[in-house]
């Protein structure tokens, strides 16, 4: 059984997440981080949270979404702190956000799940009514967050990396959204605009605005002078540690017409912010989204042992909280995909099971148990200790 680390992180947090003087500085191949010129990005293991901007829906919102569908509802019942606590008391590395466009701003400020339920659809927040890419799970009826606007969420998450520049390397996905849901009873649901190659290219554009290209890693970094990414993974391999703390690197959580939309063009990603879930043979094939360990952990081993790099989810649709069961996340973590997801990276105590994810060692990250040489240690990855330096 896991012990929680929160009570550790807690007191690192208060000490270090401000760029206070903790420790050796940690640059590269040096002071608090001796093997970073050796150790890259690829062979460490870290926890990420799952639709991190989520907060479940209102009591009255929620009451009606259980009356109509109970799975439905329960899958909207867990609740995420804001990231940068996320960040500094959880450990987590990996975020995932949700998109819509929304160009001229508006189209997500009167909320028709609300209307039905209180009798008033207007949200009250300022920042829906803005022009950019909103960040919400489902139009309508889950649309509760901690940060409204993609440019909001990715500046929470630069200024907390301005104050921890020891930081492992943090992972965004992003899951570009615009699926209309049913409207049986016509309450008026919003139809969400396209995400076309018009509004991926906005989606580049407002990750740029918030990150320089130093504080990123690209595909354009990681191929190098190589012709595709996936011939760079395989024969270079990823950047190292040293060159890759205090960054952050971003992936499309979608495949299908709106990866197809975001490759073209770009050949290997040339150009793009962005890695796609890509598999060997393909030139874009440096990082996979796999999400189901039980089925697929050999797969993710395998893919982890050529190099790249590999998000899985230890749980899903509050399904493991509710119960406690502990197996899909057990072959999350054994499988070493890089990137360990999932909604309770604390103990939860709505359900009574106590059931959460921690990367095992209590350390905000550890070696990567099929990547990462045997000599590594996890204060190689990260040390809470030398973080704000």
């Amino acid at each position: 059984m896991m012990t929680s680390r929160v009570p550790k992180l807690l007191l690192l947090a208060s000490t270090c997440s401000l760029a206070v003087s903790c420790g050796d500085s940690a640059s590269s191949g040096g002071g608090a981080y001796p093997r970073d010129r050796d150790l890259r990005l690829n062979q460490m293991q870290v926890l990420g949270s799952h639709n991190s901007y989520h907060i479940e829906p209102q009591p009255a919102l929620f009451s009606l979404l259980l009356a109509f569908s109970e799975p439905l509802a329960k899958s909207f019942e867990y609740t995420h702190p804001p990231l940068e606590e996320q960040f500094a008391m959880q450990g987590i590395r990996q975020i995932e956000l949700d998109v819509f466009a929304d160009p001229d701003g508006g189209l997500y400020a009167n909320r028709a799940g609300q209307r039905a339920a209180t009798g008033d659809g207007a949200s009250g927040v300022p920042q829906l009514d803005q022009p950019g890419l909103k960040v919400l799970h489902v139009q309508d009826i889950d649309f509760e967050t901690t940060c409204v606007r993609l440019v909001e969420c990715l500046t929470n998450v630069r200024r907390w990396s301005d104050a921890n520049p020891g930081h492992a390397p943090l992972m965004i996905l992003i899951e570009a959204k615009d699926d209309p849901i049913p409207d049986p009873v016509n309450l008026g649901f919003v139809t969400p605009l396209p995400i076309d190659a018009a509004q991926l290219d906005g989606l580049d554009a407002e990750i740029r605005s918030v990150f320089s290209p130093e504080r990123m890693i690209t595909p354009d970094d990681v191929r190098g002078r190589r012709d595709t990414l996936a011939q760079a993974v395989l024969e270079d391999g990823w950047p190292t540690l040293g060159e890759s703390r205090g960054k952050v690197l971003f992936a499309l959580d979608n495949g299908g017409e709106k990866k197809a939309a975001y490759t073209a063009g770009h050949p290997s990603l040339r150009g793009r912010v962005l890695f796609t879930s890509a598999e060997p043979g393909e030139d874009e094939a440096a990082f996979v989204k796999l999400n189901d360990p039980l089925g697929d952990g050999a797969r993710i081993r395998e893919l982890v042992s050529l190099g790249l790099i590999v998000r899985t989810r230890a749980d899903g649709d509050t399904l493991e909280a509710r119960s406690g069961d502990t197996t899909k996340r057990d072959a999350a973590l054994a499988s070493g995909a890089q990137f360990v997801s999932t909604d309770y990276p604390v103990p939860d105590r709505a359900f009574g099971t106590g059931y959460f994810v921690e990367i095992p060692g209590g350390m905000p990250a550890r070696c990567n148990p099929v990547s990462a040489p045997p000599e590594c240690a996890p204060s190689d990855i990260e040390n809470p200790a030398a973080l704000g330096r």
